[in-house]
């Protein structure tokens, strides 16, 4: 173990998830197939998306965002995990770790008010389907989009000036697998009280806000289902925004249970737990859940393989 007397650190070391070679090893081989399935889901979403017309709609103006997301989200972190898994030096320059934190911070705070966007697009659809396309003009859906990604980048900014004021005068040693907040605050040699108050603020800002959008949104949604007289007509509504409501529930449930509370009340297993679901799993299993059970994207994928092997035929 290393201390350090300044701020000025060449770098910190990742402990990683464990300290057997072995378990080590099934690791690399079990986030690595993960890592690789994510990139053909989402890269797969974007195209499909991107080349059919018929899946030019905000529903999947929003996915396609959500898919660019998680893809950027896991490749923030992934690699880096891949390469200490196989190495015994699992060093990250400092301004790498602090790089590593903003994007990540960044693009948690934009998928959160995506989501909520999506919410309010099957708000729309399912309560007021008249006015639909009205309400959701190409326009609208990109001032959502646009404005999910400048509250991202607000949130991220604000985090990592907070933690950019802090001395590092302990351990270098992060006794985690990637550069997050909590780890990195367990390292300043002085008073956090401030920092973790103003992570507290932006971070719950963050996670409230979007919730009391996406909470008010699925209750009317909730509301109108209740009063469709049809058992058929209430599959039908309800399926439109099932998948959606899944992938939200494990989305904030895991991060309300590493960012909402005390950093007391850190603990290192659990929270590492959780931030494997947030950081690498739910990027794969998102194009599956909100997409991949979609009956239009399965039929714009054998249109694209169609319309891909027509132009060979051609050529």
């Amino acid at each position: 173990m290393e201390y350090r007397n300044n701020t000025n650190v060449p770098d910190f070391i990742l402990m990683g998830l464990t300290d057997s070679e072995e378990i080590q090893k099934v690791l690399f081989m079990l986030f690595l197939l993960i890592y690789l399935i994510t990139m053909l889901g989402n890269i797969a979403m974007i195209v499909i998306i991107r080349l059919d017309p018929q899946l030019h709609t905000s529903m999947y103006f929003f996915l396609s965002h959500l898919s660019f997301l998680d893809l950027s989200y896991s490749t923030v972190i992934t690699p880096k995990t891949l390469e200490n898994l196989l190495n015994s030096n699992k060093s990250i320059s400092f301004k790498g770790c602090f790089m590593q934190m903003s994007f990540f911070v960044f693009l948690g705070a934009t998928e959160f008010f995506l989501l909520s966007s999506m919410a309010y697009d099957r708000y729309v659809a399912i309560c007021t389907p008249l006015h639909y396309h009205i309400v959701m003009s190409t326009k609208f859906c990109c001032a959502l989009v646009t404005g999910s990604y400048i509250i991202g980048f607000i949130d991220s900014l604000a985090m990592f000036l907070s933690i950019d004021c802090l001395r590092f005068c302990k351990s270098n040693v992060i006794y985690h697998f990637f550069c997050d907040l909590n780890p990195l605050l367990a390292l300043s040699c002085t008073d956090t009280h401030m920092t973790e108050i103003m992570i507290f603020i932006f971070a719950g800002s963050v996670i409230i806000v979007s919730f009391i959008i996406l909470s008010v949104s699925y209750i009317s949604i909730l509301s109108n289902i209740l009063k469709i007289k049809s058992t058929s007509g209430k599959c039908k509504a309800f399926s439109t925004c099932a998948s959606h409501l899944l992938g939200v529930t494990i989305f904030y449930a895991t991060m309300v249970f590493s960012y909402l509370k005390p950093n007391k009340s850190y603990s290192l297993g659990k929270d590492q737990v959780a931030s494997v679901f947030y950081t690498i799993v739910i990027p794969m299993l998102n194009p599956f859940i909100y997409s991949f059970r979609n009956k239009e994207v399965k039929n714009a994928f054998i249109r694209v393989m169609q319309m891909r092997e027509g132009s060979r035929q051609l050529k």
